[in-house]
């Protein structure tokens, strides 16, 4: 394929990123990381404080795109019908029959905020909406709107009266990112954003149907064989009981990636190649991806936390490994 007939990929990727630049400062890997994996079709986990701009993010991504967005803050009181919807009794001339009433979760965008504050039971009820993209209640299934992105937060410090995310609820997130708090010059961007005068609102450019043929055409980006084969190493060698796994992870790590976590990296990778003008994808994407596409998949032990070991540090052990 000619760089022409797929260059207006980058010039629109890159043209909502700067428009949602306007209106979030700093947090360019973030906002970078979260447009790819909603182009690639997955979810995200945000950590960080408080403050830092994960709902505005997700707001101006929704104005941007022209996207219905909703938010569900989590509580340890949140019920998993609070999230999906519930059936409620109709009356009716014949009688009364039930009505499934759709909860928060139809939406295009939808910001699951401090995740970790509800109980496991209602953390749950997101899983079929983001795996199968859709919702049952009673007998029917129902179908979500297209496309559909959840962004899940948390706060790391925190965790009085938290809930961690169980492992099967983690591996459905295709990236989690860490929001870093703002440097000096960036906090002073923002108070002079957020204090002065009314702000303008974020300009639509898009629509749904634009990030669904984005999605369609990187899914025709190629993958070299020895590109494929790099990843599935990596993923492999994050497995403790496998025959390639380094010491580092046979001593520190429980349980290893699963087959998600290389889904996830051809997925983003796919979308990293076209940014960079590329019909094809490099080990630099493989590089680019692997580690948020993978800490969250893999499981320390209780030696790791003694030590100090960190899955990022392990991961950048992997990848020195395979880069020698």
């Amino acid at each position: 394929m000619q760089k022409t007939e797929f260059s207006w990929f980058a010039d629109d990727f890159l043209a909502m990123e700067a428009e949602i630049g306007r209106h979030i400062i700093g947090q360019k890997n973030v906002v970078r990381k979260v447009l790819c994996a909603m182009v690639a079709g997955g979810n995200v986990l945000l950590e960080g404080q408080p403050g830092l701009g994960k709902t505005q993010l997700v707001k101006t991504i929704g104005r941007v795109l022209q996207m219905e967005f909703s938010r569900i803050q989590f509580t340890p009181d949140l019920m998993p019908g609070d999230v999906t919807g519930t059936e409620v009794v109709v009356k009716n001339e014949t009688g009364t029959s039930f009505r499934f009433q759709k909860g928060p979760i139809f939406a295009n965008l939808v910001l699951a905020d401090e995740i970790n504050r509800a109980t496991p039971k209602t953390q749950s009820a997101l899983l079929e909406a983001m795996e199968e993209k859709t919702v049952t209640g009673g007998r029917e299934t129902f179908s979500l709107p297209s496309p559909f992105f959840v962004l899940a937060t948390q706060n790391p410090i925190e965790q009085e009266g938290t809930y961690p995310l169980p492992e099967a609820q983690l591996d459905r997130f295709m990236l989690k990112l860490n929001v870093e708090f703002p440097t000096k010059e960036e906090l002073m961007e923002i108070v002079r954003l957020t204090t002065g005068v009314e702000r303008p609102a974020p300009k639509a450019l898009f629509d749904g149907e634009k990030i669904l043929e984005m999605r369609r055409l990187a899914a025709e980006v190629p993958v070299a064989e020895p590109v494929l084969e790099q990843v599935m190493e990596l993923v492999l060698k994050t497995h403790p009981e496998s025959e390639t796994a380094p010491e580092m992870v046979k001593k520190y790590v429980g349980c290893g990636a699963s087959p998600r976590g290389a889904q996830a990296i051809i997925a983003i990778c796919r979308v990293l190649a076209l940014l960079d003008g590329r019909f094809n994808v490099s080990f630099e994407d493989v590089h680019a991806a692997a580690k948020e596409a993978l800490h969250h998949r893999m499981f320390l032990n209780f030696e790791a936390f003694a030590d100090g070991v960190t899955a990022d540090a392990i991961l950048d052990g992997l990848w020195k490994e395979e880069r020698l």
